[in-house]
């Protein structure tokens, strides 16, 4: 089946001034923005010199000179380059752009990604950590990407080093024992592990040893709160404890599933992935999307330092295929405010013939 990461890659790129999204030529001074015309180009330059010029700072004194004109005036932008392959495209915006037209949504915590040039290190700090903002996660990728395909992908969240400290942090709760067997909402075997395979704990971050995961949960939030009121109608305003999961690597899987199947609250998904050098034939473990009324999937491989959103409701199905090697995540889900309430109130009151688990999620007040 068609897969929906083409689409994704191309949610990466723009014109500045209308947001078209086909046939792009690209800044040829900072190589780092779109039009899809010198025209728009030119009409955009008064705005767009300010962070072009930022960026030709980082240059050497002799490609520092400010033209008059927009560069490409004379000659043709670069034109844009091939797209690179799922796997390549995904480094941030080096710079913050207005939002296009189709980046009009809300705003909790939110990433974004848009492809690098090979050999190009431009995307990431040394430690390996994407370079943008929070805000500018949000802004440039996660609202139009969230609101589009219901999916957001990100690399280089954390760093490396960082990364590797919260997979030192995971590790070492793993070896405490506090690991359970994971739960379903609604049981339809005689055996949970016939549904889910995984192996989890709750934690908020604040217990000794989690200090690293407090790190991410916290940047997760940051994002998060930059697309509040721009993704779909939520207005999100709390999360759940972060779920540490650990698939032991003995063919165990997670039968295809909905989240948030029964109007608990959660709205957006977030899981952060710490495998190092993961091969997906060897090792399997990948996580299948099928969005609902599409003749498509969305496969992610959960390799390290990623980090992906995906609506929580029926929108969403999907699944973990058998892994074969340990594989760690950290899951977390963001409430919208007025179907949590509603939850609440369907749980306390037992209205007749409504369902809602509450389950794990904890209240963020």
């Amino acid at each position: 089946m068609e897969k929906l990461q083409s689409d994704l890659e191309r949610e990466r790129q723009y014109c500045e001034l209308c947001g078209k999204m086909e046939n792009l030529l690209k800044c040829g001074r900072c190589r780092n923005s779109f039009y899809c015309s010198k025209e728009h180009q030119k009409q955009h330059w008064k705005e767009h010199k300010l962070t072009c010029k930022e960026v030709d700072k980082t240059q050497p004194p002799k490609q520092k000179p400010e033209p008059e004109q927009p560069p490409g005036d004379a000659k043709a932008p670069d034109k844009c380059p091939k797209k690179n392959s799922p796997e390549q495209a995904n480094a941030t915006y080096a710079t913050s752009p207005s939002p296009s037209p189709q980046s009009t949504h809300a705003e909790p915590q939110a990433l974004g990604e848009q492809p690098a040039e090979e050999g190009s290190n431009n995307s990431a700090t040394p430690n390996g950590q994407t370079i943008l903002s929070p805000q500018n996660l949000a802004t440039e990728y996660v609202i139009p990407c969230m609101n589009k395909h219901g999916i957001c992908l990100v690399e280089n969240f954390m760093g490396e080093e960082i990364g590797l400290s919260i997979l030192d942090d995971v590790k070492a709760l793993h070896n405490t024992g506090r690991f359970t067997d994971g739960q379903v909402v609604s049981q339809k075997s005689d055996s949970t592990k016939d549904i889910r395979g995984d192996k989890i704990t709750w934690v908020d971050g604040n217990e000794p040893g989690c200090e690293k995961i407090r790190l991410l949960t916290t940047r997760m939030d940051d994002v998060v709160r930059h697309c509040n009121g721009k993704l779909g109608d939520y207005a999100i305003f709390g999360r759940t404890k972060a779920m540490v999961a650990c698939y032991p690597g003995n063919g165990t899987c997670y039968v295809r599933h909905v989240d948030n199947p029964n109007g608990d609250g959660r709205c957006v998904t977030c899981i952060y992935y710490l495998n190092k050098d993961w091969n997906l034939q060897e090792h399997g473990g990948l996580l299948r999307i099928f969005p609902e009324g599409e003749a498509r999937v969305a496969d992610i491989e959960p390799k390290f330092d990623r980090l992906l959103f995906f609506w929580s409701d029926r929108r969403n199905p999907h699944e973990v295929q058998p892994a074969y090697a340990t594989r760690y995540a950290i899951t977390v889900w963001y409430f919208d405010a007025d179907e949590r309430a509603r939850a609440k109130e369907k749980y306390l009151t037992g209205e007749k013939g409504v369902k809602v688990e509450l389950g794990k999620p904890s209240d963020p007040s």
